[in-house]
């Protein structure tokens, strides 16, 4: 079934994006006046990079200089992830890559980001994913016997075993934690709530972070916040930390380019080979569309195929 794109942008959500609209100003006006790009190029540009901008201050970035290499793979997976084609998605970071590696040359202190991110291949792009197997050796390798090896591990189980954002996950208070119930508040995009479930091991992981772990985090910081997942200085982790944590832990089982939404992708992948219900992986996820939901029917489907391939006598 062919998968239907969302007509709807982090723009429209977000239409002014302060501080970041003019580093976007400038480079149009440089496409327009030292390349001599046309209205409609222009025009086109500035509709995919309003996008972008949107998507940064989604996730409370409020300048250039504080965007990260992976940022702008969160975002190259949440194009994709909302059900673009890949010639779209392809269009999309271009202009991104062009943008940042503009402002990297007219200002000597600022990095370019975006020098090491690759265009998406042409053809089907499927979410990265993990096998079963790989899921389980991250989330099973050994952790420091610290406050901060549980709040880690922690972290890794929510994501897999909750399919969560990264934003959404630095976001949750301790408030939004009905874990008796075995559920969890989450606020997605467009400040949409949703409620979803969580059990076996990453309940037990939670619960046990929440209750030992988290309280020896929050008296030894100097702020008192109630965010669920806390830094060293007891205030709300970041999503910058959470990115390294998930890194570090895939380095650990050889996937060293492991990203919380390969994590995501993930758990919504194996939830339908397991016999989940397309429509209740929407309602976990968050999408407000099935179309988009729908791109892991081809994931899945894919799988089917390599196992096929790999196991059936005459298949070859």
């Amino acid at each position: 079934m062919a998968r239907r794109i969302l007509h709807r942008t982090f723009s429209e959500k977000a239409p002014n994006a302060g501080a970041l609209s003019l580093p976007r100003d400038e480079y149009l006006a440089h496409l327009s006046v030292e390349r001599g790009s046309s209205t409609q190029t222009i025009s086109a540009y500035r509709q995919d990079l309003d996008d972008y901008l949107g998507f940064l201050q989604e996730l409370g970035i409020s300048g250039m200089e504080r965007v990260t290499r992976e940022d702008i793979i969160a975002y190259e997976a949440d194009l994709m992830e909302r059900g673009y084609a890949t010639a779209s998605v392809k269009r999309r970071i271009s202009a991104v890559k062009g943008m940042h590696r503009f402002l990297a040359r007219e200002d000597v202190d600022l990095d370019n980001p975006a020098s090491s991110v690759r265009l998406p291949d042409p053809g089907l792009r499927l979410p990265d994913c993990l096998s079963i197997e790989e899921a389980c050796a991250v989330l099973d390798q050994s952790f420091p016997p610290t406050p901060a090896g549980a709040r880690d591990r922690a972290i890794l189980e929510v994501l897999y075993g909750c399919g969560l954002r990264v934003s959404e996950l630095v976001g949750l208070d301790m408030g939004d934690l009905y874990l008796p119930e075995g559920l969890i508040r989450v606020l997605g995009k467009g400040s949409k709530e949703r409620v979803v479930p969580i059990s076996g091991t990453a309940l037990r992981v939670l619960e046990g972070y929440t209750s030992a772990a988290r309280p020896e985090i929050a008296c030894s910081g100097k702020v008192l916040s109630p965010a669920v997942f806390l830094n060293s200085r007891g205030g709300r982790l970041s999503r910058q930390s959470v990115h390294a944590i998930v890194a570090r832990a895939g380095g650990a089982i050889g996937r060293a380019d492991l990203h919380p939404h390969t994590l995501r992708h993930s758990f919504a992948t194996h939830m339908l080979d397991g016999g989940a219900d397309l429509r209740s992986i929407q309602e976990m996820l968050g999408h407000s569309d099935i179309g988009t939901t729908q791109i892991y029917t081809h994931v899945s489907s894919s799988h089917i195929r390599e196992e096929y391939l790999a196991a059936h006598p005459r298949a070859t």
